[in-house]
C-alpha cells in the first residue's frame, strides 16, 4: 500500500469516527430533549386532553410509567447491543422514541379524556423504553472506535452536546404548544436516520463475536462476585447526579419558598431545569477534559464530588437572595454534577466487549430509577415528626449519597487508557 493510499485510508477512518461521534451526540440530544420535555409540558398536556382533577397525581403516574419503560428498556437494549451490535440499538431506540413522540402529539384526538390518558400512558411507556437505549449504545460505540488515549474526549462531546437538548426542550415547551413540542422531538430523531449511512459497527464488537463466549447475557453480571460488585459500584457513583437534578432542582420552587427567596413568584420550574442543564453542559466538558489532563477518571470524580458537596452546602444555606442569584446558584449546581458523561464512560470501560453495551445501557437507567428511592427517603425525612424541614432532609440525604459514592469510586479500578479489546470469561 502506497503512502497516498494509507493517508486516504486514515482520512476515511477519521471521517467515520467523526460521523459516529456526531450521530451519537445528536441522538443523545434528542434523547435528553424528550426526557426533559415531559417534565416541562406534562402538566400542560394533561390539562390539554381534558383532565382537570388530580393533575399532579396523574402527571406523576405518567412519569412513573415512563420510568418503568426506561428500566425495562435499559435491560432490553443493553442485551441487544451485545448480541446484535451497537448500531442496531443506536438507531432502533431513536426510531422508537421518535415515533412515540410524534404519536404523543395526537393524543388529544380522543374526545374521551380517559381514552386519551390511556393512550398517553402507553406512549410514555414506549417512549421511555426507547429512550433507554441511545446513550449506552452511543457511549459504547464511541469508546470502542476511538483510541484509548482520546476516547474521553469523544464521550465528553456526546454528553455535552446531548444535554443541550434539555435547554432546547425548556424553551420549546415554554413558548410553543405541547403538540408542536412533541412533533419537533420526533422530527429531530427521524432526521438522524439520514446520517446512518456514514456510521460503521464497532470493530471490537465484530472481533468479539468470533470469540467462543456468550454475548449480552444480563445474568452473567451476577455469576461472579467481582463482576457484580463492579456493576453495583458503577451504579452507586452516579447517584448524586439525579439527587441534585431530581430533588434540588426538580423541587427548586419549594426550596426557594422555604429559603425566603425574594421575587419568588418569578421562579419557574422550566427555567430552573434550563439553567441546571446549561451548567451541566460545561460541567461535562470540564470533567471530561480534566480526566484527560489528569489521565485519571477517579481523580476527576473526587474533585467533582468535593465541588458538588460545596455547591450543595451553599445552595441549601441561601436566604433572601434575588431570583437572579438563585438561578446562578442552580447553574453552578448543574455544573457540579457535570460528570454524567464520565460516569457512563467509566461504566463502559469496566467490562469486556461481550457485556459492555449491557452495562453501559443499564447502569445510567438504574441510576435514573434510583431517584424513586432517593425521593422516598427525602420525603420521609422531611415529614412532620422527622426532620420536618426541606434543608435538613436534603443535607442528610446528600451526606449519605456522597459517603456511598466516595466509597464506591474508591473500589473501582482506574480505567483511563485501558485497552477495551477483551471479553469477560
Amino acid at each position: 500500500m502506497t503512502t497516498l493510499d494509507l493517508d486516504k485510508q486514515q482520512q476515511q477512518v477519521g471521517k467515520a469516527i467523526t460521523t459516529t461521534v456526531l450521530v451519537a451526540a445528536l441522538g443523545y440530544f434528542v434523547d435528553v430533549y424528550d426526557l426533559v420535555l415531559f417534565l416541562i409540558i406534562g402538566v400542560k398536556s394533561i390539562k390539554g386532553i381534558g383532565v382537570q382533577e388530580n393533575i399532579i397525581d396523574e402527571f406523576q403516574s405518567l412519569l412513573d410509567i415512563q420510568m418503568i419503560g426506561m428500566l425495562l428498556g435499559g435491560v432490553f437494549w443493553g442485551i441487544l447491543g451485545d448480541k446484535k451490535g451497537r448500531l442496531s440499538v443506536l438507531f432502533g431506540s431513536i426510531i422508537m422514541y421518535s415515533l412515540a413522540n410524534i404519536a404523543n402529539g395526537f393524543v388529544d384526538v380522543f374526545h374521551d379524556k380517559d381514552q386519551a390518558f390511556l393512550a398517553y400512558g402507553i406512549l410514555r411507556f414506549i417512549a421511555g423504553f426507547g429512550l433507554a437505549g441511545e446513550l449506552g449504545a452511543g457511549i459504547t460505540l464511541v469508546s470502542e472506535v476511538m483510541s484509548k488515549e482520546k476516547r474521553g474526549y469523544g464521550t465528553m462531546i456526546v454528553a455535552s452536546v446531548g444535554v443541550t437538548g434539555a435547554i432546547v426542550a425548556a424553551l420549546v415547551g415554554k413558548f410553543l404548544s405541547w403538540q408542536i413540542a412533541y412533533f419537533i422531538g420526533g422530527g429531530l430523531g427521524l432526521s438522524l436516520l439520514m446520517l446512518r449511512i456514514g456510521v460503521f459497527e464497532s470493530g471490537m464488537f465484530e472481533k468479539s463475536k468470533k470469540e467462543n463466549v456468550q454475548h449480552g447475557n444480563f445474568f452473567d453480571l451476577f455469576k461472579h462476585k467481582k463482576i457484580l460488585l463492579k456493576y453495583v459500584y458503577c451504579i452507586l457513583i452516579g447517584s448524586p447526579i439525579w439527587f441534585v437534578i431530581g430533588i434540588l432542582i426538580g423541587r427548586a420552587p419549594e426550596f426557594a419558598g422555604e429559603m425566603g427567596i425574594s421575587n419568588n413568584g418569578l421562579l419557574e420550574r422550566e427555567y430552573s431545569i434550563m439553567f441546571c442543564y446549561a451548567g451541566l453542559v460545561f460541567g461535562d466538558i470540564a470533567s471530561g477534559a480534566l480526566s484527560q489532563v489528569l489521565k485519571s477518571r477517579k481523580k476527576a470524580f473526587y474533585i467533582f464530588y468535593l465541588f458538588c458537596m460545596g455547591m450543595i452546602l451553599v445552595y441549601l444555606n441561601l436566604s433572601d437572595v434575588s431570583t437572579t442569584i438563585y438561578y446562578v446558584m442552580i447553574t453552578l449546581l448543574g455544573f457540579s454534577v457535570g460528570f454524567w458523561a464520565m460516569f457512563v464512560t467509566v461504566a463502559s470501560e469496566q467490562f469486556g466487549t461481550n457485556l459492555r453495551s449491557t452495562t453501559a445501557t443499564t447502569v445510567p437507567n438504574f441510576v435514573r430509577g434510583s431517584l424513586v428511592v432517593i425521593a422516598m427517603l427525602f420525603d420521609y425525612l422531611r415529614a412532620p415528626g422527622k426532620l420536618g424541614d426541606l434543608t435538613y432532609a436534603a443535607l442528610v440525604v446528600s451526606a449519605i449519597l456522597f459517603a456511598i459514592s466516595f466509597w464506591a469510586i474508591s473500589q473501582l479500578p482506574e480505567t483511563f487508557g485501558k485497552d477495551l479489546d477483551y471479553v469477560e470469561e
